[in-house]
């Protein structure tokens, strides 16, 4: 089926449909965790995995979709990663052991890996065909990507009580298969891509230093996590030698899978990953560490909990479209450095719940936190469109999104070192003072970040 006209408008919504999967899968597992456990007789550790299985996958996987996105074509590329997630969640109801749903949950997490690098690739031509600024297509997806992980426990829980856990893949055969045919049918067909012999191919797409980069990065990741109690230090070991051993490969080898040279001399690429890493860590801090906070110490139920902090995801997809136009009238940096006063700001007030718990002060700090997240991702996301080269948008988007996970698994480390002692609002003090330290390592990056050529 070829593609007639391209419909740049549908296009953007099949995308952001697609990169919404992600999201939508990491954050809808949480409430399957029990209900899986009781199935395949697992212990508390065991049932982790099949988050673990998922974070890993995805965050090894991205920079490589978006080099195979840059090298073979965003709309191929994202056709392949939906197909593949069609036909995992088609399959993966039916798997008889826990350890397949794990290698299903991997395969998925590879799948929509391939939705945000392909989307970044195709939001040049995409914002051409539609006569918009490239801030709006990025704030649609952004602003999809932050309601899927808002809805993904509600969505979740539904499934999960009214069919199973089954049902948590088999949504997933509908959506991702409806992004497909609408992305195949209305973007822009692939040009100026790779072509030639597969083994031509093979040759020239570094196949060692791909393996390495993926390699390192899943034994740190595994690091982080302590999925391997006891061998923490061995897995970083290993991960710090893969990676210098990649490092070495890739300064010699034409042409590489990651450019280090010239990412090395890219100074605001760079500066967009560390306030991303940072910026997250604060982000996944509220996350993680604020239901806790009101399970334990407030003795609120999960239900309550999940309304008293809607307020961040509301609040944050409002915000999205805003910063969006901010940044057309202001500048990328002006907006950056706006989200991360905020973020300051935000984090501050969160230290009144070590005063009290009241629902409403809950739910005014909540929301206080989504405006950082909306008016921090947007700039981030155009941050990282302006600061990469055309031809490396894939592979600069896939690292960013890993920056991402990055933050995610480095908080909740954070986390369980200084709820260690108790869930209770001492430890969320300390937990804030932490915050407002990485706010204002946010804020250092944005003032330092300058748009390329100026």
């Amino acid at each position: 089926m070829s593609t007639k006209k391209p419909r740049p408008g549908l296009a953007i919504a099949a995308l952001g449909l697609g990169t919404s999967l992600n999201p939508l899968n990491s954050s809808m597992i949480a409430v399957a965790l029990v209900v899986l456990r009781e199935d395949f007789a697992l212990d508390v550790g065991t049932v982790t995995w099949v988050i673990t299985s998922f974070y890993l996958a995805s965050a090894a996987g991205q920079p490589l979709m978006g080099r195979l996105a840059d090298r073979f074509g965003p709309r191929r590329l994202f056709t392949f990663g939906m197909a593949l997630v069609v036909v995992t969640c088609a399959v993966a109801p039916f798997l008889p052991n826990f350890a397949l749903v794990c290698v299903a949950r991997a395969l998925m997490a590879v799948g929509t890996a391939t939705a945000y690098p392909s989307a970044v690739v195709m939001v040049t031509e995409l914002s051409r065909l539609a006569g918009l600024p490239s801030t709006r297509p990025l704030g649609r997806i952004q602003m999809a990507n932050t309601s899927a992980a808002a809805v993904g426990p509600v969505v979740g829980g539904l499934l999960v009580s009214l069919l199973g856990w089954q049902a948590l893949f088999a949504i997933n055969v509908p959506l991702a298969l409806l992004a497909l045919v609408v992305v195949h049918r209305a973007a822009p067909a692939d040009a100026g891509r790779e072509t030639g012999s597969l083994g031509k191919l093979i040759r020239e797409s570094d196949i060692p230093g791909i393996l390495a980069f993926v390699t390192s990065l899943t034994l740190a990741m595994m690091a982080l996590l302590n999925v391997m109690p006891g061998y923490r230090w061995w897995l970083l070991g290993a991960a710090t030698v893969l990676a210098g051993l990649f490092a070495w490969r890739e300064l010699r080898f034409s042409p590489p899978f990651l450019d280090l040279r010239l990412l090395g001399r890219n100074r605001p690429l760079l500066l967009v990953y560390l306030l991303f890493v940072v910026f997250s860590g604060v982000y996944y801090f509220v996350f993680f560490g604020l239901p806790q906070l009101l399970q334990e110490a407030g003795h609120y139920d999960a239900g309550l909990v999940g309304l008293l902090v809607l307020p961040l995801p509301a609040v944050s997809v409002l915000v999205t479209p805003l910063a969006a136009r901010f940044i057309e009238r202001f500048g990328v940096r002006s907006v950056m450095i706006a989200g991360a006063l905020a973020l300051a700001g935000a984090s501050g007030a969160l230290g009144l719940l070590t005063l009290s718990l009241w629902p409403p002060l809950v739910l005014v700090a909540a929301a206080l936190m989504g405006v950082p997240y909306g008016a921090v991702s947007t700039a981030s996301n155009q941050g990282l469109y302006v600061s990469a080269r055309p031809e490396e948008r894939g592979v600069a988007a896939g690292i960013f999104q890993t920056c991402r996970y990055l933050g995610a698994i480095t908080a909740t480390v954070l986390i369980g070192v200084l709820y260690g002692p108790g869930v209770n609002q001492a430890n969320w003090g300390l937990m804030v003072l932490v915050m407002l330290g990485l706010s204002s390592v946010v804020l250092v990056l944005a003032v330092a970040w300058r748009k390329p050529g100026v």
